[in-house]
């Protein structure tokens, strides 16, 4: 069998990592020119649920050497007033890890590097005689026997595929950037929330190396020019607690994203096209469900395909259970974003 990856992100390369050894023949296809490219965030929690799945296809000693270097937080949510008076508290139990997003995806990267193509973005597939062929902008075809959309929000499999699937803007927008840890080692939660007037959210959480310090605020109250955004920050964080302050001063290498979301639809036929993670169900980070949902519908997906039984029934199963609780946690990341950070609802 061969396995066309669309997306060298967190879920496609996982799902390399799982089909390595099985003797299928594994392609993926990333349109950026290297993995470096895009800045795409910083920190990433994984739960039981990403921590699992990504043992279960990574090489034993690539996981201990992966999880011997990421960051263990206490496993508590913890949102605060300005003055940093705690207004309430969550223990989530379990385990969980603070990690490099792009640690992370090196390590993915390690063992697969060689069945990457850079640089090359899908424009079409077709379906047909029992094979799919997928065209790149470069005028390039390659066919196999299962395409895989792991091509994140802006997929392009999604948009040919599931033309009625919807991908909108929560109304939030999301300044991403680092601190020294050293300033944040008494915060040492899954995440901690300072949560202040208008919806505005500052978050702040560590990694081995470093602590993420974040904004959000509504994005119709934050100005279009870049080079404004920090000064707004500083408005609007006057009167503070003074270490919110503080570190805002050594705030750096900071960028802005919009955040969005997939509306939840019905279960679609399933055919030799499927997808997973964000290119199915993106969703905001209110929950820090994404990176795991992405790596466990990569796990299932692996074992589906490896099954050596039926090839359709067997995505037929990967994609019900993909679908029934990766818009589940859709729906659970709306939720606390309307409650914590001010997003907009979920349409009908």
């Amino acid at each position: 069998m061969r396995v066309i990856v669309i997306g060298a992100g967190l879920g496609g390369l996982a799902l390399a990592n799982g089909l390595r050894g099985t003797g299928m023949d594994v392609a993926v296809y990333e349109r950026d020119a290297s993995p470096v490219i895009r800045r795409q965030g910083y920190r990433l929690h994984l739960g039981d649920v990403g921590i699992d799945a990504l043992a279960s296809v990574l090489a034993p000693e690539r996981w201990a050497a992966f999880v011997a270097a990421a960051h263990p937080p206490k496993p508590r949510f913890v949102r605060f007033d300005p003055a940093l008076r705690v207004l309430e508290e969550h223990d989530f139990g379990g385990r969980h890890l603070s990690v490099d997003r792009q640690e992370l995806r090196d390590t993915l990267l390690a063992d697969v590097e060689r069945l990457v193509t850079y640089g090359r973005r899908l424009t079409a597939f077709q379906v047909e005689a029992g094979q799919v062929a997928a065209c790149f902008d470069d005028g390039t075809t390659t066919t196999g026997d299962v395409l895989v959309g792991a091509d994140g929000v802006n997929s392009a499999v999604r948009r040919q595929y599931l033309p009625h699937a919807r991908v909108v803007g929560t109304g939030l927008t999301q300044l991403y950037g680092k601190i020294q840890r050293e300033s944040a080692e008494d915060l040492d939660h899954v995440f901690s929330a300072v949560t202040g007037p208008r919806h505005r959210v500052v978050g702040i959480a560590l990694t081995r190396d470093y602590a993420t310090f974040s904004f959000s605020a509504r994005t119709e109250d934050l100005p279009p020019e870049p080079h404004l955004l920090r000064s707004l920050v500083a408005e609007t964080t006057h009167g503070w607690h003074p270490r919110i302050r503080r570190m805002l001063t050594e705030w750096h290498d900071v960028f802005p994203l919009e955040l969005r979301t997939s509306v939840p639809i019905t279960p679609w036929d399933t055919t030799r096209v499927t997808l997973l993670g964000d290119a199915a169900h993106a969703m905001s980070p209110a929950a820090g469900a994404g990176a795991n949902l992405a790596l466990r519908d990569a796990a299932s997906l692996a074992a589906a395909l490896a099954s050596g039984r039926p090839l359709i029934p067997e995505l037929r199963w990967y994609e019900r259970e993909m679908i029934d609780s990766g818009f589940a946690a859709v729906r659970a990341s709306a939720d606390n974003g309307a409650r914590v950070l001010g997003q907009d609802p979920l349409p009908g």
